[in-house]
Parts: structure tokens; sequence; C-alpha cells
């Protein structure tokens, strides 16, 4: 066992390599940070649990560098239905005509081995990031300068490890989340799942779209899934056993009426239970959480994995800029002012959507149908429905921003065409990793203010519809904003600049150089 130092070994211990971990880890590996990722289990998890991604995690792939290889074999959902156990429809959601402005479809579902052999396979860009295999977390001692961890190996071998700051994104148990001496609060919902995933030939589908089964006697999710597969996942009745409801001929029965079971190659067929659970903080010094090491969430919205997401999104950048000595521990405070709200209010949709999905009487479920029914005769309720506007907007009310919305709010993503570029492409690929400052009011005066010295940051001019860019100088370059999308933002919000996070989030807004630079920012706001 080595002796603890003072100098760590790497900047970020990241424990847990699921889909969170290694996006945390390849986030932080495009920022330069060396970092090492533990994972307890020896060998890929190999499971279909997480399914579903929404256009805010395809955008955080996308600044991982790693959108085309995560989004090879995805499916995108153009429909989605709830019905009754006849099968006849009481609300629909037309995904296919709705656009967040984020630059991606607003449900994708993938498969999850495959994901995160694409994340891990991305680590070996970085020789400044190494993956361990087959190690766990056993102690963590933490002090002024950073945190020593004891890490134990499949043969019992240990090893302390030296970090500036530890993440734990290590899932529901959380050995992170205990070690840092973090409870969880919220409920257990004691209602058992079994969840089916599995492959079949196109003519074996049976139900081809995506629906909600609103049947009091059993609730159930089916849809088509990434590959050419097949997700369908019931709930179990009073005095059903996992053991019954997992045999094949049970699962047979219960997809038959979605696909043809004498096709249906089932890879997985496990039952569960979901929860609404939060951590009561997620940083303990420099140990912070993520994913469901800080929040758990039920199903019914698919935003347990999104959700993770956005916490690596928000965090890494922030760390990165502590790591570089251009930030402070006022910072990384804003982490969880930030996302616990967005978090929390999107759990609190999700269970309400549960409610209405899990009527368990016959008498509940009529009121159900009919209610719905009749209000979506109102188009402000309609659209509502129909154009998923009960998802929470990517919104900071409170956090590390300069005055009210825009700033707060996730700046809009079009294509674009940038000076020399053979093409449209989607502004997040010509803004690069750091801050940028983006508008019609951006000018070579914007781009040589001094005060921008001390960060990475990339100027861009957004020129008018028909006007073919002509400037590609370094971090100031100029795009066409070819649909116009660009400049109604600006109009909207009566400003010609807006000063952009890492995270694509809106610091400031102004209209020339006397915007707020974000090494100012003394508050949070």
């Amino acid at each position: 066992m080595s002796t603890p130092t003072s100098r760590a070994d790497v900047d970020v211990l990241v424990v847990g390599c699921g889909p969170v971990g290694a996006l945390t880890a390849n986030l932080l590996g495009r920022r330069g940070v060396t970092t090492l990722v533990v994972e307890r289990s020896p060998g890929p998890h190999g499971q279909p649990r997480a399914f579903s991604c929404d256009d805010e995690a395809l955008r955080i792939y996308q600044q991982a560098g790693l959108l085309a290889e995560v989004r090879d074999g995805m499916r995108t959902a153009g429909l989605v239905d709830y019905t009754d156990g006849a099968g006849r429809p009481f609300a629909e959601i037309t995904l296919s005509d709705v656009d967040f402005g984020l630059g991606h479809p607003p449900l994708q579902f993938f498969d999850q081995p495959r994901l995160e052999h694409a994340l891990r396979a991305g680590l070996a860009r970085f020789p400044h990031v190494e993956l361990r295999l087959g190690v766990s977390l056993q102690e963590l001692h933490t002090d002024a300068d950073g945190v020593t961890a004891l890490l134990s190996d499949l043969d019992g071998d240990t090893r302390q490890v030296r970090a500036r700051y530890v993440l734990g994104c290590d899932g529901a148990r959380s050995t992170t989340r205990e070690l840092a001496g973090i409870r969880l609060r919220g409920s257990t919902y004691e209602e058992p799942w079994l969840a089916v995933s599995g492959d079949l030939p196109p003519d074996a589908v049976r139900l081809d779209r995506t629906r909600f089964v609103c049947d009091w006697r059993r609730p159930a999710f089916v849809s088509p899934a990434a590959d050419g597969g097949y997700r369908l996942e019931f709930m179990l009745r009073a005095g059903e056993t996992a053991a019954r409801l997992e045999h094949p001929a049970a699962v047979a029965e219960l997809v038959a009426p979605y696909v043809d079971p004498q096709r249906f190659q089932v890879r997985r067929a496990a039952v569960y239970t979901f929860n609404h659970l939060v951590a009561q903080r997620w940083r303990a010094g420099r140990v912070f959480l993520l994913g469901d090491a800080a929040h758990q969430m039920p199903p019914f919205m698919g935003q347990g994995l999104c959700s993770g997401l956005r916490d690596a999104a928000n965090l890494v950048w922030k760390l990165d800029l502590a790591l570089h000595g251009r930030a402070g521990e006022q910072l990384l405070d804003t982490y969880e002012q930030e996302r616990r709200p967005h978090t929390e209010e999107m759990a609190r949709i999700t269970v309400q959507m549960g409610r209405i999905f899990l009527a368990r009487s016959r008498a509940g479920a009529k009121l159900r149908d009919v209610a719905l029914r009749g209000l979506q005769l109102i188009p402000r309720v309609r659209r509502l429905v129909r154009r998923f506007e009960f998802k929470p907007l990517p919104l900071h009310r409170r956090g590390w921003h300069v005055g009210g919305r825009p700033a707060g709010t996730m700046f809009p993503q079009p294509r674009v065409t940038a000076a020399g570029g053979a093409g449209p492409v989607l502004l997040d690929d010509v803004l690069g990793d750091g801050f940028a400052v983006v508008g019609p009011a951006v000018g070579p005066a914007v781009a040589a203010d001094p005060r921008w010295r001390d960060l990475p940051v990339r100027f861009v001019r957004v020129c008018p519809p028909g006007h073919a860019p002509g400037v590609a100088d370094g971090d100031y370059l100029e795009v066409a904003d070819a649909d116009g999308r660009l400049a109604a933002w600006f109009v909207r919000h009566r400003c010609g600049l807006a000063v952009l996070r890492p995270d694509r989030f809106v610091y400031a807004t102004g209209d020339g150089p006397d915007v707020s630079v974000p090494a100012q920012a003394a508050t949070a706001g």
C-alpha cells in the first residue's frame, strides 16, 4: 500500500463507469484533466437497463465528441400514445412535431451495452484518462488539499490513490455516498415491475409504436427499441412473484399482444422496483455525487439517466476552472444549487405521470380516460399534451449567471455555416469546449476586450440569413444563420450578444463590450 502524499496522483477520481461515469470521464478528458475511473465490475455491465434519452442528453454526447458513436443504432420515437386496456388512446404525444431547439430529436431509444461500449471506447482518446475494471472503493479520507481513496481489486490487493476531487457515479447503492456520510430521502415504491428486452425481425412486431398501456388490471409500457429490438415493462399483480413472471412461458404470454413470442429472442427479463429518492446533499467537501448516487426517480418519463448526464455537463467544466485556479469553491457550490431544483421538478412531473398511468381501479381508470379526453378538447391543453410541453425545460432560476431570463436558460442550437466550412453544422461544433460569446453584435472590439484573457473563450458573430461568413481567425469567426433562428432569438430577447457557459447555458446578455464577463462574477445570482 502506498503512503498518502499532499500531491495528487490524479486530478479527479471517478467511481463507477456506467453511462454517467463514462460520460463524465470523457468530458474530463476533453478538458485535459488527469482522471482515474474505477469500476467494481470486471467487464461490461451487459444489461439493457436504461434505454431512452432526450435532446439534452444527445447535446451532451455531442459536447463529449461522441455523438456519431452513441447515435449509431438508436431509434427515434415519433409518437407516444396512452391507451386504456382495450387499446383505445386517450392521449398522444406527437414527438415528430416537437422541436425544443437543441438540435436533436426529443426522444431516442438506445441499447445500453452498446452505449457503454461507445463511451468506454471514447476514453482511449485521452492518455491522461485511465479506466481500471474490477476495482472497488473501500475508504475515503478528505483533507484541505484533496482526497485519499483506498481501492481494492478482485484479488484483495489494495492501494491508495490521491485525488483533488472524487466524483461518485456509482449508482443507487453508491459506496461513495455511504463513505461520505450522505443519506437519501424519499420513497421506494412497492409495486414491482417486470422489464423485458429482446430482439426480433421486423415482421414479428405487432405494435410498431411507443405505448403506455394504462390498463388498471396490469399497466404496461411497450416500444420498439434500438437496433431492431423491443422493450416491454409490466406491473406485477398482487400475489405474483418474480420467479413466476420471469419464467419464459409467462414472458411469452405477456408479450404476445405486441410481438410474436415465437420469434422474440429475450435478452433480459428481470423484476425491479423503482424509487423516488434524493440525497440530502450532493457534495461533501471534495466529494461530489452524480446520477443515481445523487437522485433516483420513477421511469415514466425516461429521465433517470438523462438527469445524470446533465449532472456531468454541469459539474465538469466548473471543476476544470477550479483545478486551473480560475474559480473557487463558490462556483462548485452552484452544481447542486442549479441541478437539484430541475431534478426535483422532473421527478415531481414523473410521479404525477405515474399517477395517471397507474390508476388501479376500473372506476378510477374510467374517470381518468374520460377526463383526459375531455380536457384535450381545449386547444391549449391539447397542445400541452401533444407537444410535450409539460416536460420541464432546462432552466436555472438561481445559480452562476447574471440577470434574469434568458440568463439561466439553455441556448438554442440550430445549424449554421461557418467561415471556411463545407456545409451546415450544429452550432456547438463551432463553439469549442470553453465559453462562447455569440451574436450579431460580436465584433473585433468585443473579442479584443482584455477582460477575457484569462478564460478559454470563442467569439462568434452571427451574420444575417443570406450573408456569407467571411472571417475565421483563431477564436473569432463568423457564422451564417441559415434559417434565422438565432436572429429571432436575439430579437425576442432584445439583446445583441449572449455569453454562453461551456455547458451552453446563458451566463449573461448584452449589446456590446460592456457585457458581463464570467471572471468578474463575485456571487451566484
